[in-house]
């Protein structure tokens, strides 16, 4: 048996989208910046995408500049973000993604700003106290903080966090990649200046993605050459990963409620396989408070043994695929840096199990089974 439980790492295809991503490549191949009919019917798609993301997050298409994924929507916030405002502070958590954490810790090593770090609770919560105070005493500051940890579950009030930034005048990004497609987002009551979004996180494919950019903020491109995305990111449009990731956003929506209430039973019953079957299994964070945490995700720890380094490959042996830690990091051989921020040293292995739809109860419970086996 083969059991997928890593979908914080990448998820899935919806078979909505190949269907409709392999139809598209057999008949629309034109470059969107042609002014033939195949370069317009390609620009159609590629605008038609971009009122359809805009829609769900209750914006000007106009706020949607498509990416690579992810990363490259965060390294395009902070760069030019901080480049273009002239911003000597910037705040982030030592919780970030390392899409966060690098290119902020590089303009701090270029003395291009100076970096600091808001202090997070045994949960990984982030202080507002300290976030205040941080601003306070600062000049035009750039703040950057994760929505959900991708490793841990932990869940920040982006909307409490932007009211704060607004009131000190900061500019605010935050990472949503975990949560784009799998929370509502409004961004006509939220403050926030910069979001990024990875379609590969919610059934799309990869190599694509979006920056939100508030209309109140101005930015030159971060990648330069042609004139595509208004003049805000050069590189001929992949319009079937466009294509791909509005249809994937839009199935997300459409059946948001049932999915969600479908992989919350999915999580709950796994910590209640694994707390019955496993002793002293326990869990980081508030990984398994299922209201309150990414429920796509539930970190655990669980008892020494002298198997731990090899704990992931003896799973995958047994066909069961998960994470230590964000894949991101895969084959590096440095602890998380997220779990050394909120617990001590130990001996403990870890494990990030993550759901999705295609998640089912006869994969947790062959996964429970085969845990108690290395666990007895």
């Amino acid at each position: 048996m083969k059991v997928y439980l890593d979908n914080a790492a990448t998820t899935p295809l919806a078979p909505e989208v190949i269907e409709m991503t392999n139809e598209m490549m057999k008949s629309h191949f034109g470059n969107p910046s042609s002014i033939h009919s195949y370069g317009r019917e390609s620009k159609i798609i590629v605008e038609n995408s971009r009122k359809t993301i805009a829609k769900l997050l209750n914006t000007s298409p106009s706020s949607i500049f498509f990416t690579s994924g992810g990363t490259e929507a965060d390294n395009m916030a902070i760069m030019c973000g901080i480049h273009d405002h002239n911003i000597t502070h910037a705040i982030t958590s030592k919780l970030s993604h390392h899409a966060v954490l690098y290119p902020l810790q590089d303009l701090e090593k270029q003395k291009v700003i100076k970096l600091s770090y808001v202090d997070v609770d045994e949960n990984g919560v982030v202080c507002l106290n300290h976030l205040k105070e941080l601003l306070k005493n600062n000049t035009r500051t750039f703040v950057s903080i994760m929505h959900a940890n991708n490793e841990i579950g932990t869940i920040q009030d982006i909307k409490q966090i932007g009211d704060i930034c607004k009131e000190h005048n900061a500019i605010f990004h935050s990472d949503t990649v975990q949560t784009i497609a799998h929370y509502d987002f409004n961004m006509q009551e939220i403050n926030i200046d910069f979001m990024a979004a990875s379609a590969h996180k919610f059934h799309g494919p990869k190599g694509i993605g979006f920056v939100y950019i508030s209309e109140n903020i101005k930015i030159k491109p971060l990648l330069r050459g042609g004139s595509q995305e208004r003049n805000m990111r050069a590189g001929t449009e992949n319009i079937y990963g466009i294509a791909g990731l509005a249809l994937a956003m839009e199935l997300a929506y459409k059946n948001l409620k049932l999915e969600r209430s479908y992989i919350e039973d999915i999580k709950l019953y796994m910590i209640e396989k694994l707390t019955s079957q496993i002793v002293d299994v326990q869990f980081y964070a508030k990984s398994a408070d299922i209201k309150n945490s990414l429920y796509t995700v539930l970190s655990c720890h669980f008892p020494e043994t002298d198997i731990a380094e090899m704990l992931l490959f003896n799973l995958d042996i047994l066909g069961i695929a998960c994470s230590g830690g964000s894949a991101c990091a895969s084959g590096s051989n440095s602890g998380s840096h997220v779990l050394s921020e909120i617990v001590s040293e130990t001996k403990r292995p870890g494990i990030r199990f993550s759901f999705s739809k295609f998640t089912t109860k006869d994969d947790i419970d062959y996964t429970v089974k085969q845990l108690k086996t290395l666990f007895p």
